[in-house]
């Protein structure tokens, strides 16, 4: 597996237990419809939150949040639209983003942005 791919899955496992450790309860991680994926699903006082994890070594080329684009954001919604059909969800959702951030120490820090798109 390519580097980036590791380290993007150490980040969102990272971002699980920082998520966990704030009250969510894990769901599912990684969960693919046709061609979109969303990283983690978690619920949070009574939410589906779809969580998009983006890792970053540092911000020389941008923000995490800034990688979300339009055309990514319409394959999570699609790929969450699919998931709340499947288990038969009728209560509030979210689409969340969580950056995650190693400087050059080796120190990590998140950054949230709740209820990022939709």
């Amino acid at each position: 597996m390519a580097e980036h791919n590791d380290k993007g899955r150490e980040a969102e496992q990272l971002a699980k237990c920082w998520l966990e450790g704030k009250g969510y309860v894990f769901v599912e991680e990684n969960f693919r419809y046709k061609h979109a994926e969303i990283d983690l699903i978690m619920t949070f006082q009574g939410l589906l939150v779809f969580v998009e994890v983006k890792f970053r070594g540092g911000t020389g080329y941008g923000y995490a949040e800034e990688f979300v684009d339009y055309r990514k954001r319409q394959l999570i919604i699609r790929a969450a639209d699919y998931f709340i059909h499947k288990i038969d969800w009728h209560q509030d959702i979210r689409f969340d983003i969580v950056g995650v951030y190693r400087d050059r120490h080796g120190n990590i820090a998140f950054k949230h942005f709740e209820d990022a798109f939709y």
